[in-house]
């Protein structure tokens, strides 16, 4: 907001220094502390009421919404991430007693859905891998192109 170095604090010390006098210096001080204090609560509170009044609108719904149609694939994985998520943390076999039968069907499904996230997490990385080497391909056959577009210099004399 304002931006005032050392040297234009002191000039202000002293300039209140001159202006005041040193005996009712420090009540100046105390009541623009007090000020001060009452303007940064006051901007608080109207920060607080403004988002409040934001998120009762929806405004963080519509960012979302937002953020889905500018990404419409990191929202996916986002989704997707949060099922997994809720799948694991719905299928966790401590909360239940391992010799029953829900418990024994709750240790099956951990097991089924670790199986899955290892697969899932190979194949994601098989294909980031693939497309490193699709994009090194690409960018060598750019290379070589530029390569060969670059006209040979003749450096012999005309006689």
């Amino acid at each position: 907001m304002f931006d005032l170095g050392w040297t234009e604090l002191l000039v202000i010390g002293i300039v209140a220094l001159i202006v005041v006098g040193p005996k009712d210096l420090p009540v100046l001080f105390r009541n623009v502390g007090r000020w001060v204090g009452k303007a940064r609560g006051m901007a608080r509170e109207f920060s607080s009421a403004m988002n409040e009044a934001a998120d009762q609108a929806g405004v963080n719904d519509i960012a979302k919404g937002l953020k889905t149609a500018s990404n419409p694939m990191g929202a996916a994985m986002d989704g997707v991430k949060d099922a997994a998520r809720e799948m694991t943390s719905a299928i966790d076999p401590t909360k239940f007693d391992p010799e029953s039968e829900t418990g024994k069907l709750a240790a099956e499904r951990a097991e089924a859905a670790k199986k899955i996230q290892a697969s899932t997490a190979r194949a994601a990385a098989e294909r980031k891998a693939r497309e490193a080497e699709e994009a090194m391909a690409k960018a060598e056959a750019a290379e070589a192109a530029l390569n060969q577009e670059t006209p040979s210099t003749d450096t012999g004399t005309k006689t």
